[in-house]
């Protein structure tokens, strides 16, 4: 028994020698080390983009912009406020991004559980009967017949019973392990940036279609209105034939005129349902559940949400902390560095540390006994001869898929730069035209009551006054896309720029 003893401290010693020198290395890992790429972005947005203009009620500033992770507050709209809050908690794509966090950070736990030792107990019974006709078999038939050994009796066949266990751990010499727990975090923290972007994205394709609703519901409006003034030059020219100032043919144009103005009614109609559908698919919600809430008939007064007087973008260098993509960019560009990291090691021998002991009997009464202890203990080493250049091969490998992670960085970062430029020009010159048709409407409204008090005075033709109303007809449904067209514009800027989440 001592001398079992004294074997089992020997085989400790080198297994504390080489934990010892595991944690004198632990420093140590191959490959590169991640370094935060710098956006290249311009010190300040084009001149072009944000062109000044007194015909832009609505101007943009470079003053940080603290409020835009809240950007529909902006419109003052109660409907839309709510509609987002709901959107962000209960979006389809929104909830399946959030599942892909978990996933990920199941992997990277998955992974960080390499760098701690694994240990497994294990219990078994088993009923062995070895061939007389092999070596070891016939052995155990005749090893009563060797001298010395009269009267020995090995049993065959025989059972066993075993309890015990198995640890095992690398030492992570050269980083194996601890880059790919690296490339894991990267991973992770990528998913969460791509659950940002998607809620971005969402929040936007909120705010698009309900500014699109009421727009479609201000020209429907506009249409209703337009058959009405199209009833009165009907009855105004009834009137003026009765008195025999004028033949029949003035008040069949009149309803001709508010016959097309009612053909307008389904398409707009159809418009209004799309719209409302597609806030309730946004939400989580079965077609015509959100009807009565944005029922054209509850809200048809409702106007297009005005933009806001000022509005602060911050600068461009604000872009590569504010945007998830270009966030979830860099992190799959740290993820790939870390797996040149995981590949190089793979050109480096691996040592690990293994051990199992235990209980063994051939009888159940006997396995508790002190003799029927054992125990394996020892380091493996694993050192790479021959491969067919396969581990080599990966680290190139890996390094490509590095370059292009860096390459989609790049490009990330410029896409970035175009959209909020083309936002910031569309913001801008959308603006100047919404000015121009708001002066020309005011014109045409002037231009059809003096066509309307020509024509009852005898002085004009009844086409005249046809003219002047559809030119005001034309006109306002203009104007309603035009504030309607701005007040997008501004949420495709806030969406370019990264609003929409904290």
């Amino acid at each position: 028994m001592r001398r079992t003893m004294r074997k089992s401290k020997s085989l400790g010693i080198p297994i504390f020698l080489a934990a010892v020198l595991s944690a004198s290395l632990a420093g140590c890992a191959v490959g590169p080390n991640f370094k935060p790429p710098i956006a290249d972005v311009p010190a300040s947005w084009s001149a072009s983009a944000a062109p000044a203009s007194p015909s832009q009620p609505s101007k943009i500033t470079t003053a940080p912009a603290d409020d835009i992770a809240s950007w529909w507050t902006s419109f003052n709209d109660p409907v839309l406020t709510s509609l987002v809050n709901r959107a962000a908690a209960a979006n389809l794509d929104a909830r399946e991004a959030v599942l892909r966090i978990a996933e990920a950070r199941a992997q990277r736990d998955i992974a960080g559980a390499d760098q701690f030792p694994s240990l497994s107990g294990n219990g078994s019974y088993s009923i062995n009967r070895l061939s007389e006709n092999t070596p070891t078999g016939a052995l155990f038939s005749k090893v009563g017949s060797f001298p010395g050994l009269s009267g020995v009796s090995i049993p065959n066949p025989y059972s066993e019973y075993q309890l015990g266990f198995d640890a095992s751990w690398e030492v992570d010499i050269f980083g194996r392990v601890r880059r790919s727990v690296e490339a894991a975090k990267a991973d992770t923290s990528a998913s969460v940036e791509d659950s940002r972007a998607i809620l971005i994205s969402t929040l936007g394709d909120v705010g698009r279609a309900y500014l699109d609703l009421r727009g479609a519901q201000a020209k429907h409006r506009i249409a209703l209105e337009a058959i009405a003034t199209e009833s009165d030059l009907r009855d105004l020219a009834s009137q003026r034939r009765r008195a025999g100032l004028n033949s029949d043919i003035d008040a069949v144009r009149a309803a001709a005129e508010a016959s097309s103005s009612e053909a307008q009614l389904p398409l707009l109609d159809q418009q209004i349902a799309a719209d409302i559908n597609q806030l309730g698919k946004l939400l989580d919600r079965q077609p015509g559940t959100l009807e009565i809430e944005l029922s054209p008939g509850l809200n048809d007064d409702q106007p297009v949400p005005g933009v806001p007087a000022i509005v602060p973008i911050g600068l461009p260098s604000d872009l590569a902390r504010r945007r998830p993509d270009i966030r979830e960019a860099e992190a799959r560009l740290h993820a790939a560095t870390a797996r040149i990291g995981v590949a190089v090691a793979g050109l480096y021998p691996r040592l690990t540390l293994g051990a199992s002991g235990g209980l063994q009997s051939q009888a159940l009464s006997s396995l508790t006994n002190w003799a029927s202890r054992f125990i394996a203990a020892g380091p493996t080493l694993e050192l790479p001869i021959f491969d067919a250049g396969r581990r080599r091969a990966t680290v190139r490998l890996q390094d490509v898929k590095a370059q292009e992670a860096a390459l989609d960085y790049s490009r990330t970062v410029l896409t970035a730069l175009v959209e909020v430029d083309n936002g910031l020009a569309a913001y801008g010159h959308d603006q100047a035209r919404r000015a121009s048709l708001a002066q020309t409407d005011a014109r045409d409204r002037d231009a059809l009551d003096l066509e309307r008090q020509r024509y009852a005075n005898g002085v004009a033709s009844f086409i005249d006054v046809l003219y002047a109303e559809r030119t005001l007809k034309q006109n306002e449904l203009l104007l309603a896309d035009a504030s309607t067209t701005v007040s997008i514009d501004l949420v495709v800027l806030y969406k370019a720029l990264g609003g929409g989440w904290r």
